[in-house]
């Protein structure tokens, strides 16, 4: 069979690319592979070959969503400031959230009622937060944060969803400055509360 060739590396990147690209100019609903494929400029049995269904597609658009974050935070180098180190990592993600709002709905909000993550995609966002959890553990050892560095991330990494998801639904205010404050103030807010001992 001639096409088979065809199921290429390249033709599988391809695929993510007009994948994760259709989703964020479709969104959800409009989401199907036989879209994908056309737009890939293959076929429906290629993209079943190469990702084995639906699920599987969306599962691999999970997977790049968090190699994509993980490349966003990765930006942000460890400074001597471990404290301005978190809130820089929080920008990250924030930037990650609006230049990628499907993906980080596919990743955080789970949007496809056929896609229930497995050990593997658990496991694909247990990276990002081992990486912020050192970050976290940085600040500890520098005596900016006080107690437990993964319930510190934990809390830290869910303001930081809930504000970027609310920036993204357009509810964190209607002008770039009063955002801009109200990011600020959740995240400082977070690294005060964190920073005193909880008993």
């Amino acid at each position: 069979m001639p096409r088979a060739k065809q199921r290429t590396p390249e033709l599988r990147d391809r695929l993510l690319r007009v994948a994760v690209g259709m989703l964020e100019s479709d969104g959800v609903a409009g989401f199907t592979t036989r879209r994908v494929a056309a737009g890939a400029a293959t076929s429906t049995p290629a993209v079943y070959e190469l990702f084995g269904d639906k699920a599987g597609l969306v599962r691999e658009i999970f997977f790049e969503g968090f190699r994509l974050l993980r490349d966003y935070l990765d930006t942000v180098p460890a400074s001597g400031d471990p404290r301005a180190d978190l809130i820089a990592l929080a920008g990250a993600y924030r930037r990650f959230a609006r230049d990628n709002r499907v993906l980080a709905d596919v990743m955080f909000s789970r949007p496809f009622a056929d896609f229930d993550p497995a050990p593997a995609e658990v496991e694909a966002g247990r990276a990002v937060r081992e990486f912020v959890t050192g970050r976290v553990q940085r600040a500890i050892d520098a005596g900016v944060l006080a107690g437990d560095a993964t319930d510190n991330a934990h809390v830290l990494l869910a303001v930081t969803l809930g504000l970027a998801d609310a920036e993204n639904a357009s509810r964190l205010g209607t002008s770039q400055a009063s955002v801009d404050r109200r990011w600020a103030l959740g995240i400082e807010s977070v690294l005060d509360g964190l920073a005193r001992e909880h008993h």
